[in-house]
């Protein structure tokens, strides 16, 4: 049960809103806590009770262990630094073991038979859904528990922070203050109309994004990948551009979902996506694009190997170890480590200070860049290069990678464009088609190749625009919103012929 089923929509959300303003309207704040865990649970059930039986698991293990360290702290003995060390060892290790164990054994075991020639196998092993997003949120909280940071939380505060279903299986990574001292705040439970309303507008236009155009535009992709070995240049580009649009527009519609969920409940998630495809640098990218695991790696990897205080070569290396670790964090296979380093030597080329698009900044080995050039031109020079780094991040193996980089820069046309174009034959263009078809004269495959072009650029045009975040601040619950939400809805509700999953479920 995605957030895009008709389940959700019409049972599972409405329910919940009932129950938890009703309960917070008659004070009854642990019940509505209670009622929200339950609920949250619930979500995360219907994609596997082996899934909840993992999460509780997890969720029990790390309550304990700050359990233990409340306990080192009330005898404050000259050995609790020592055994606060060890406790956080231990959480830190369960933690990324547990991930190791779903998400990376198979990968290892396969690498280990590559190199040493042994025949080790591994079972197929279903990786729970969002355990990479839920497992990063204990890890951040047993170390700030351990380091002194966190405090010993109630056991339905913990498991509420865990669970919140709104950022359980995608995000964002947050922090346990961000959200548990949002559920303390008896002021925000109180209903908000404004707040509810933004919520509902985020909701719609998340959506929106995720069915009208993420879902369109994977049509396109999955044909382009499958056809790898026979795509020409014109179709690669076409192809990449529509999975660079497709991979925005969902994890931007979850992302604005899950904060509509959230703000109708009365809380905020923290930003985690910022329209990134506006930066003008790999750098600034960075500051945009799944803020929340960005600064995860920062707090918790970065700056404990040292960050920029230990030279220049060391800063350029602990980069680029963070980035590598993102490629993992995102797949256990070797495309994805690909990835991570091209955005890492594209972060550190930024810090080099030799091309940039402002005057003056933080470089490595200079206090002025070499050239500066015009904003518009830095964020072009940025989309492109993202654009050609996920090849690497949607293709199956590297040798396809390189497959489709030999395709993309040595011109062919052996005429996959017009058949690529075609897997836009489905029943949400059927009324677009029919309009291009009753202008007479015009080629099936010309319609079909209008269709696709007419797809990428309203999604280019999009993404030039305000942002949802932007959206909702200056946006009032008048007349002509209220008509406009209820459209985009009513279209999103009936394209969700076939519910499909988010892109980021896979991480």
């Amino acid at each position: 049960m995605g957030f895009n089923s008709f389940t959700f929509i019409l049972v599972f959300l409405p329910v919940l809103m009932i129950g938890w303003h009703a309960l917070n309207r008659l004070q009854k704040y642990t019940v509505a806590d209670v009622l929200l865990i339950i609920m949250s649970l619930y979500f995360y059930y219907t994609f596997g009770v082996n899934f909840l039986i993992i999460l509780s698991v997890s969720i029990g293990v790390n309550y304990a262990l700050s359990a233990v360290l409340k306990k080192i702290d009330s005898r404050n003995t000259t050995d609790s630094n020592i055994h606060k060390k060890l406790i956080k060892i231990i959480g830190v290790l369960f933690n990324l073991g547990l991930l190791f164990y779903f998400k990376y054994l198979g990968f290892f075991a396969d690498n280990l038979n590559v190199v040493f020639k042994t025949g080790l196998t591994v079972d197929k092993i279903i990786m729970p859904i969002g355990i990479s997003f839920f497992t990063f949120g204990q890890i951040s909280y047993i170390v700030d528990r351990a380091n002194g940071e966190a405090p010993h939380y109630s056991f339905v505060e913990y498991t509420l922070y865990t669970a919140y279903f709104p950022k359980l299986i995608q995000g964002p990574i947050a922090f346990h203050k961000e959200m548990i001292d949002q559920f303390r705040d008896k002021s925000l439970r109180t209903y908000d109309s404004v707040k509810f309303s933004a919520g509902i507008i985020s909701f719609v236009l998340g959506l929106s994004k995720k069915v009208i155009l993420a879902d369109v535009l994977s049509k396109i992709v999955n044909y382009g990948f499958e056809q790898t070995y026979y795509l020409d240049t014109l179709t690669v580009i076409a192809v990449m551009l529509a999975y660079t649009f497709q991979i925005y527009f969902d994890f931007s519609g979850y992302c604005d979902m899950a904060n509509g969920i959230s703000l109708m409940l009365g809380y905020r998630l923290p930003t985690n996506f910022n329209s990134p495809y506006k930066a003008a640098s790999a750098k600034e990218l960075w500051q945009r694009w799944h803020m929340t695991l960005s600064r995860f790696f920062i707090k918790y990897v970065y700056i404990p190997l040292g960050g920029s205080r230990k030279g220049r070569y060391r800063t350029i290396a602990n980069v680029l170890i963070v980035f590598i670790l993102s490629g993992l964090w995102h797949g256990a296979g070797w495309t994805y480590v690909c990835w991570g380093l091209m955005q890492g030597l594209l972060v550190v080329w930024d810090d080099l200070g030799i091309v940039s698009t402002e005057k003056e900044g933080k470089f490595l080995f200079r206090k002025e860049p070499l050239l500066v050039i015009p904003k518009a031109l830095g964020r072009a020079m940025t989309f492109i290069a993202f654009v050609a780094s996920l090849i690497f991040f949607r293709s199956e193996s590297v040798e396809k990678a390189l497959a489709m980089f030999r395709r993309l820069f040595f011109f062919t046309w052996p005429g996959f464009l017009t058949r690529t174009a075609a897997n836009l034959d489905i029943a949400e263009n059927y009324v677009f088609r029919q309009f291009l078809s009753q202008m007479g004269g015009i080629d099936e495959n010309v319609i079909y190749m209008i269709t696709m072009v007419t797809y990428l650029a309203v999604s280019g045009f999009i993404i030039t625009r305000k942002n949802t975040e932007e959206i909702i601040e200056t946006t009032t619950f008048d007349k002509k919103t209220l008509i406009g939400i209820t459209v985009l809805f009513l279209w999103s509700f009936i394209s969700l012929s076939a519910v499909s999953t988010f892109i980021y479920f896979q991480f």
